[in-house]
């Protein structure tokens, strides 16, 4: 299994992966820590990693996105 900032780098889009991938490790570690929360505690995104898992993992790491940005 590929490690959590891994995973959070490939859902996010071209530009956030970008910037995070230049941030240093710890705040890799906790936005992807923030993707993974996201992720396991909305059940839409449940619903939605049935139907397709890149596109809930993309839509958490948005989320992610603007709560950081906010």
């Amino acid at each position: 299994m590929r490690d959590p900032v891994g995973r959070f780098l490939a859902a996010l889009d071209p530009e956030h992966r970008e910037a995070v991938g230049a941030a240093p490790r710890a705040e890799q570690e906790r936005l992807a820590a923030a993707w993974e929360r996201e992720l396991a505690s909305d059940p839409e995104l449940d619903t939605l990693d049935e139907l397709s898992p890149p596109a809930a993992e993309a839509e958490a790491a948005r989320r992610v996105m603007d709560a950081h940005s906010a």
